[in-house]
């Protein structure tokens, strides 16, 4: 039937329970498990757990358990044995770090060797694009669908979750209408809709730029902070502010405006990150601590845009090298790189500074 849900449809409401405390379902071969999320986890669910039976983990991303001293047997994960009297608090102080230096002996921790990690290593790519900590408690479930029929949870096909996550979900136009700018009174803002229910993108066209040339154009990474509020421990909004000059003074140009903010970690954990700066880990350092990666953003997103826009070449203002290629990978030109060197503040510079040698930035 056309009402039943497609796997981008399931995985959408997946996040969605996870951010709430609920539990999901995610089968395979056979195989299932019942999963929620640490950061949402309460005492009641864990005790509801714990009367199923069978031996529950928290799966938790390799990165953070480096930073714990634990054993990623799984390669990219780990998968912590759960004590039998641990409460929520305990699982929530393991999944986030805001306490390692207080704190920094969770353990002993245990991590489990034996046995398939896949739906494990799902359920924290599921968490990741919920914006919350990667960081799942896991039970082993026999008959897991009907277990997810009898309790009104989201049943997720693995096979294809997998499938479908691989993919960048496609974009599709909304509305445009023209929005006179300072930097030139010829401005148009696109909204663009991903079908898998996640954060919408906006497309700001300044002018009437030429689709058979290389336009002027940015991928600007959403920045509450520093766009909006003008925060002085990035260089977001200079960057956004000096983009817009440049194409204003041009007189053609189109912005690409992400939500992926954070380098696509949201602003929740963002500000975990900026709260672990405060301790004096830098900003990879923090994003390692937290469980994530360096930068968890996917610039296909932009490359759709352009493409769905009719753009095939653009001149990029960048100085992140990694934007150029993910262009290049997915049918854009990149025929200039064109540097926006501005925002140096005294309290940005060692952060620009690790952007430069950890993450290859060319400032």
């Amino acid at each position: 039937m056309s009402f039943l849900p497609d796997i981008a449809e399931t995985l959408a409401r997946a996040r969605s329970d996870l951010r709430l405390g609920l539990a999901v379902v995610l089968a395979d071969d056979g195989a299932g498990v019942l999963a929620l999320a640490a950061e949402t986890l309460t005492d009641a669910r864990l005790t509801d757990l714990r009367e199923l039976g069978g031996r529950a983990v928290l799966a938790i991303t390799a990165r953070r358990a480096e930073t714990l001293k634990a054993r990623p047997y799984d390669g990219d994960l780990a998968r912590i044995a759960i004590p039998a009297d641990a409460t929520a608090t305990w699982v929530q102080a393991v999944a986030d770090p805001a306490d390692d230096l207080r704190a920094p002996m969770k353990g002993p921790l245990t991590a489990e060797r034996e046995g398939p990690a896949d739906l494990h290593r799902l359920a924290l790519r599921i968490a990741k694009t919920a914006r919350i900590l990667p960081a799942v408690v896991v039970l082993p479930l026999e008959g897991a669908t009907g277990f997810a029929r009898d309790h009104q949870l989201t049943l997720v096909n693995a096979a294809r979750a997998r499938v479908e996550m691989e993919q960048a979900s496609p974009m599709h136009p909304v509305v445009s209408a023209r929005v006179p700018l300072e930097v030139s009174e010829a401005g148009r803002v696109h909204v663009f809709r991903p079908e898998d229910g996640s954060e919408e993108h906006y497309a700001i066209e300044i002018g009437r730029p030429a689709r058979d040339s290389a336009v002027l154009a940015r991928l600007h990474s959403a920045c509450f902070t520093g766009d909006l509020l003008g925060s002085l421990k990035c260089d977001c909004g200079p960057q956004l502010r000096g983009a817009l000059a440049q194409m204003g003074e041009a007189g053609a140009g189109v912005l690409l405006y992400l939500n992926q903010e954070g380098r696509g970690i949201g602003l929740a954990n963002k500000m975990r990150a900026y709260s672990l700066q405060d301790q004096g880990f830098d900003t990879v350092e923090a994003n390692h601590r937290l469980g994530f990666e360096d930068d968890e953003r996917d610039f296909r997103i932009g490359a759709d845009i352009l493409k769905r826009m009719g753009f095939g070449k653009v001149r990029l203002l960048t100085n992140n090298p990694a934007k150029i290629a993910m262009m290049e990978k997915n049918g854009i030109a990149v025929t200039e790189r064109v540097p926006l060197k501005v925002g140096e503040t005294p309290q940005n510079r060692a952060y620009l500074a690790t952007k430069a040698k950890k993450s290859g930035h060319l400032l």
